[in-house]
């Protein structure tokens, strides 16, 4: 039997399919198999003795159960159960994530060990504002700091993610419009490589989407924008960086036109860690951003949250933003929750409570451990690195848009697998039996076979060449026809490549018995 470097079986004996199969680079595929907790047997015994019930049942209406219906496991069965399930998914603890758009970064343990503090971790959102006065001040602070680097005047915390913050400028903007006279304004004008939230967050809030053109160069058409402004625009949604990794050179005048024509400028901040430190959206006209901290300041991402997507405000729309915020009094640091005084225009809440203090927590002590220059950094490194592999891999693959420079990611597109037979999926697939996880695969749509690759800045140069080397590699099988390296991929994984369309239109998403499946 093929083992894995530590210790797990791979495959079966006699798997044709991938017999003599061998990396290129060392990699041994993730690590993915494990049965669910009921398909590990142990209905016959328990794991731990529960004492007898102290109250009878009585009040219960007859609501009670016979037994738990849980598999009986020892502590070390358990416990590796639960190790063998973190290891289902990659992880950025284990290697690079290069997922373009998504920006995996190390997570500083320094973070989490503030987040756990007693004071923080055990707060709870009822609790009287004087006995909170130190977790008011940190988000007093982390607001702050969120103003000077943005050169916004003001912030809504709340937003508990990107698509949330969206949600939250558009009602901003769509507030100060109806407070203006302006309500009929409906339309929102979109770019073609928007993320697909953009569109989607201003049907939402009831807006009709347009759609503005692209150039050759991965930029948004000037030309065609201004066609499309009119007095029936309320906001433009424009991402920069975009989500083609480059840097919109006419963003000022982009604010110019959609100002002139009496509309908003919303950016959609997910790649602001690109560039914070250096420029202030602020700066360039834009009047909302959503700021996604485990972006650019490092709070955990992914596994389902919780996310955090502050929204800084223009002058012009500072007074719509939602409640609650923070406020300095006689007393100390207060929360305004009610539409009075200087809320009164507020257009609501996004949420029951504050926001998501641990994440608040997080992003702050993120912040204070680089300071202002080690924020600048942040972004000079993710640049730094994006580019590094743009070059050492534009010898054989494609870049999508290859003159100048990239911003925080590199995208390529599949034109160097023409008439291989293999595609992005394929290759994506081949780059799980080197260990990696797959870069984001056919996004953004306005490139095709997309291929982007976000390294960020907290890899090194060494992880960089090994990533770079495996691709290469591969890059250099698929040019030689190597087809059932690709078509079969992954070989070393323990499941193989998947039916993914059954599997959407089919998912199993309960446990049943084998008795009751017969």
């Amino acid at each position: 039997m093929t083992m894995q470097n530590i210790g797990r079986p791979t495959r079966p004996e006699g798997d044709a399919a991938s017999e003599g199969f061998a990396s290129l680079t060392g990699g041994r595929g993730l690590l993915q198999d494990e049965p669910l907790i009921f398909e590990l047997g142990g209905w016959t015994k328990t794991g731990v003795d529960l004492p007898a019930a102290s109250e009878d049942a009585s009040d219960l209406a007859g609501l009670t159960r016979a037994s738990l219906d849980l598999p009986g496991l020892s502590e070390p069965e358990a416990m590796r159960h639960y190790v063998r399930l973190s290891q289902k998914n990659h992880a950025i603890d284990l290697a690079l994530y290069p997922l373009g758009s998504c920006t995996m970064k190390h997570n500083p343990r320094l973070n989490e060990k503030a987040a756990r503090m007693a004071g923080f971790a055990d707060l709870h959102p009822l609790a009287p504002v004087a006995t909170a006065q130190g977790a008011l001040e940190l988000m007093d602070r982390l607001a702050h700091w969120l103003k000077t680097l943005t050169g916004m005047p003001a912030v809504a915390l709340t937003p508990k993610a990107g698509a949330h913050g969206e949600l939250c400028g558009l009602l901003c903007i769509r507030a100060a419009h109806e407070a203006a006279g302006q309500g009929h304004r409906r339309t929102v004008l979109v770019p073609t490589s928007a993320h697909g939230t953009n569109p989607a967050t201003a049907a939402f809030v009831g807006y009709s989407v347009q759609e503005i053109a692209q150039t050759d160069d991965g930029r948004v058409d000037l030309a065609d924008l201004e066609s499309k402004l009119g007095p029936d625009v309320a906001a433009i949604m424009v991402t920069n960086p975009n989500t083609c990794g480059l840097f919109e050179r006419e963003v000022i005048e982009i604010g110019r036109l959609t100002h002139a024509a009496g509309a908003y400028f919303y950016c959609d901040g997910a790649n602001f860690n690109a560039i914070v430190g250096r420029v202030r959206p602020g700066d360039l006209g834009v009047d909302a951003m959503h700021i996604n901290l485990h972006k650019t300041f490092s709070t955990p991402h992914g596994g389902g949250g919780p996310g955090a997507g502050p929204v800084v405000l223009s002058e012009a729309l500072a007074p719509f933003a939602p409640a609650p915020w923070v406020v300095s009094g006689p007393d100390g640091l207060h929360l305004v929750e009610e539409a009075v005084d200087e809320a009164a225009r507020a257009f609501g809440r996004m949420s029951a409570f504050q926001g998501q203090m641990g994440m608040f927590v997080r992003a702050y002590a993120y912040m204070r451990s680089h300071g202002a220059d080690g924020l600048r950094q942040v972004a000079e490194d993710a640049v730094l690195n994006a580019n590094y592999i743009k070059a050492r891999l534009s010898d054989v693959m494609t870049p999508a848009f290859p003159d100048g420079p990239c911003m925080h990611e590199a995208l390529f597109d599949d034109a160097w697998l023409e008439g291989t037979g293999i595609t992005t999926l394929d290759f994506a697939k081949a780059m799980i039996d080197e260990g990696f996880h797959p870069m984001t695969m056919y996004f953004p749509l306005v490139v095709h076979g997309a291929m982007l690759i976000e390294p960020t800045e907290t890899e090194s140069r060494r992880e960089l060449d090994r990533f770079c080397d495996a691709l290469r590699a591969l890059a250099a099988t698929a040019k030689l026809g190597d087809l059932e390296r690709f078509k079969g991929a992954p070989h070393l994984a323990p499941l193989r490549r998947l039916d993914e369309t059954l599997a959407a239109r089919k998912p199993k998403l309960t446990w049943k018995p084998e008795a009751e499946l017969a």
